[in-house]
C-alpha cells in the first residue's frame, strides 16, 4: 500500500455512525426513514446540495469511467439539463476504449488525475498512487444522503482490514436490489420455441435439441440468407460474458470471477480445472463439429457480432442482455419481435441448480472515487449526495414529471407512448432523455425499494416490467406459466448469501503475486479454450490436457492460494 496519500485514514466519527444507525440498510421499504421526502427532495437534500447560492455556482468536473457509454450526450440530455441546474456541476467525460484495465492503469502513473473516477476493480492502482482521497469524513459532514442510502452497509465501503479508508463510492450496486428479471442465461428467439411448441429448455441437451430442430426446418430466413444457430461473442473482454462465465452457471457454479468457491468450506478454485467444465466446453466443441456453432465466434468482432444479431439470423446465444442488446433493439424498432430473445436457465443436467441469481449482499467495490487534484471535493460530494437524495433518484431512473412521468393518484406512472419509446428506441431515447445514464455515478437503491411516498426508485418492478414486455414475449411467458424470465430459473432463496460478496468485487493491490499470475492464467485460457472448441471431438481431451498442464506450469495453484487469503479478508473486513 502506498503512504503518500493526502488524506489520512480516519476512524469513523459518532455522527457518521448515528447515520449508519439511522439509515436503512437493506430495508426494501425506505418509507419510514425520517428522511425520506419522496419526488420532491428532502430537508437533507435542500442544505447539503442547493440550498446555498455559492453551491449552484457553475463548476465543471473531469470524470474518467472505465466503461463505455455509447448515449453520453455531454450532459444536454433532459436529465443531465436537470442535475446541472440543481447542482451547478457538468461532467467533462472520458470512457475507456479499448482495454480499460490498460488505460486506467496509464492515468494511475500519470499524476494527472480526472477529477471524479470510476475505475472498477483497478481503483487499487489509484490508491496505491495516492490518488484518491479518503471520503469518510466529507460523507460525514456533506453527505446525509449517502448516509441514508447505504445506511448499514457503510461498513462495506471499507477499503481493506490494513486500511479502513473510504476511497470509493459503490454505484455499480444498488443497496437493497432486488432482482425481477433475468437477462442473462441461455437465449433463444421467440419464433424457435413458438415453432416447436413450447418445449421444455432446462439442459444443454435441450436448447441443442431446439436449435437444431429449427434449424432443419429453416435453414434459411425469408431473404434466402442462412440462418445460424449460435453465436458466440469472443472479442475482448467478451469472451468473459459469452464464452467462459457461462460454464460456472451452466455447473451449478456462481459468479466469482475466474474462480469458483466453496460455500462451506470457502475453498477457491480457477473454476475451469472443475471436471464439470471440461464436459460443457466438450458440448460447444459437439455443437462446432455438427455445424450449430457460428463459424466466426471466435474471429468476429463486436460490432459485426452485434449486426448479426441485428439481422435476425442467430437463432441462440449464451450472453447477457446489455452485452447483445443493441441487436436486439434493432429489431424490435423494425417490428420483428418474434426474433428477439428469451432467456431459460440451462445446465449441464437436471440435477445441478443454476446459481445464476445467488445472492452477494451489497456489494462494495465498483463506483465513484475524489481524486485529490479535484479543485473542489466538497462540491463534488455534494454533487454526489444530490444524485443520492430522493428528488436525484427519482429523477435519474424516472426522468422528468410530466414529460416522462405523471403522478396519478399518488403513483408514478409511464405514459405508454414514453414507455414504447423506451423500450423499442432505447438507444436514441436514452440519448435524449438521459434516463438510465446517470444510474452508475452516484450512489442508489436498487430495485424494489420504496421511497417515502410508496414509490419505486427504479422502474425495474413486477408490473413495469411486465408492461414493458411486448406481446410476443408475453405470449412466450405464459406457456411457460411464467410472467418475468426470472421465473424460469431457481430462485436466490435457495441458495445461501456469499459471506465474500464476489471475488472478482474484491481489489487486489497492484504488487501482489495473483495480479501477474492472473494474466499469465488469462493468456493461457484465451488461447487454449478457443482451440478446445475448435478442435475435432477425437482432439478434445488432448488439447484441454495440455490447456490444464500450461496452467500448472504457469503457477494456477499459487494463484487459488493467493485469492483463497483475499477472499478470507474479505469475509473478515464484512463480518468483523
Amino acid at each position: 500500500m502506498a503512504t503518500n496519500k493526502k488524506w489520512p485514514v480516519a476512524l469513523m466519527t459518532t455522527s457518521l455512525l448515528a447515520g449508519l444507525l439511522a439509515g436503512c440498510g437493506n430495508n426494501n421499504d425506505a418509507a419510514s426513514d425520517s428522511q425520506g421526502a419522496g419526488a420532491s427532495g428532502s430537508a437533507s437534500t435542500a442544505s447539503a446540495s442547493s440550498g446555498a447560492a455559492e453551491d449552484l455556482k457553475p463548476i465543471t468536473f473531469s470524470f474518467y469511467s472505465e466503461d463505455g457509454n455509447p448515449n453520453w450526450n455531454n450532459m444536454q440530455d433532459d436529465v443531465g439539463k436537470a442535475i446541472t441546474a440543481k447542482t451547478g456541476v457538468t461532467l467533462q467525460a472520458e470512457f475507456a476504449v479499448g482495454d480499460p484495465v490498460q488505460k486506467s492503469a496509464l492515468i494511475a502513473s500519470s499524476g494527472k488525475y480526472p477529477d471524479l473516477i470510476s475505475a472498477k476493480n483497478s481503483i487499487n492502482k489509484f490508491v496505491d498512487a495516492g490518488a484518491v482521497i479518503d471520503l469518510t469524513d466529507l460523507i460525514d459532514k456533506y453527505g446525509p444522503n449517502i448516509k441514508k442510502v447505504y445506511g448499514d452497509e457503510l461498513k462495506r465501503l471499507r477499503y481493506s482490514n490494513d486500511d479502513h479508508a473510504i476511497y470509493v463510492l459503490p454505484t455499480y450496486a444498488g443497496v437493497g436490489q432486488t432482482y425481477f428479471n433475468a437477462g442473462g442465461g441461455f437465449e433463444l428467439q421467440h419464433r424457435v420455441v413458438k415453432e416447436l411448441g413450447y418445449p421444455q429448455i432446462k439442459t444443454l441437451q435441450d436448447y441443442e435439441n431446439a436449435i437444431k430442430t429449427y434449424l432443419e426446418k429453416h435453414p434459411t430466413d425469408e431473404n434466402g440468407n442462412k440462418n445460424i444457430g449460435l453465436s458466440l461473442n469472443a472479442d475482448d473482454w467478451h469472451m468473459y460474458i459469452s464464452v467462459t462465465n457461462p460454464a460456472f452457471f451452466v455447473t451449478g457454479g456462481s459468479d466469482d470471477g475466474e474462480y469458483h468457491i466453496d460455500d462451506d468450506t470457502h475453498k477457491v478454485t480457477y473454476h475451469y480445472l472443475r471436471p464439470e467444465e471440461k464436459e460443457y466446453f466438450r458440448w460447444l466443441n459437439h455443437m462446432n463439429d455438427i455445424g450449430l456453432l457460428d463459424k466466426e465466434s471466435f474471429v468476429q468482432k463486436y460490432d459485426q457480432y452485434k449486426a448479426k444479431v441485428a439481422s435476425g439470423r442467430v437463432l441462440g446465444l449464451i450472453d447477457q442482455d446489455w452485452d447483445y442488446g443493441d441487436g436486439e433493439k434493432a429489431l424490435k424498432a423494425a417490428g420483428k419481435f418474434d426474433q428477439g430473445y428469451g432467456h431459460y436457465s440451462v445446465t449441464l443436467n437436471e440435477s445441478i441448480k443454476d446459481r445464476s441469481f445467488q445472492s452477494t449482499g451489497f456489494l462494495g467495490g465498483y463506483g465513484i472515487a475524489i481524486s485529490k487534484t479535484n479543485p473542489d471535493p466538497v462540491r463534488a460530494i455534494k454533487f454526489l449526495d444530490y444524485l443520492a437524495s430522493d428528488e436525484g433518484q427519482v429523477l435519474v431512473n424516472w426522468g422528468i414529471e410530466g414529460k416522462h412521468y405523471n403522478v396519478e393518484n399518488g403513483k408514478r406512472v409511464i405514459p405508454q407512448d414514453i414507455n414504447d419509446r423506451k423500450v423499442n428506441d432505447a438507444a436514441n431515447f436514452q440519448k435524449e432523455t438521459g434516463i438510465g445514464t446517470y444510474t452508475t455515478m452516484g450512489p442508489h437503491y436498487g430495485d424494489g425499494v420504496k421511497d417515502s411516498t410508496g414509490n419505486y426508485y427504479t422502474t425495474n418492478f413486477p408490473e413495469q416490467i411486465e408492461a414493458s414486455f411486448n406481446d410476443v414475449e408475453k405470449d412466450v411467458l405464459s406457456h411457460y406459466n411464467a410472467k418475468t424470465w426470472k421465473d424460469l430459473f431457481p430462485n436466490e432463496s435457495e441458495f445461501p448469501v456469499k459471506p465474500w460478496g464476489a471475488a472478482w468485487n474484491i481489489p487486489v493491490p497492484s504488487d501482489s503475486e495473483v495480479t501477474v499470475l492472473d494474466e499469465k492464467l488469462k493468456t493461457i485460457t484465451w488461447k487454449m479454450i478457443p482451440q478446445a472448441i475448435l478442435a475435432k471431438p477425437a482432439d478434445f481431451d488432448k488439447v484441454w490436457d495440455d490447456y490444464v498442464a500450461q496452467l500448472e506450469k504457469a503457477g494456477v495453484h499459487k494463484a487459488e492460494e493467493l485469492r483463497q487469503q483475499l477472499v478470507e479478508d474479505r469475509i473478515k473486513l464484512w463480518n468483523e
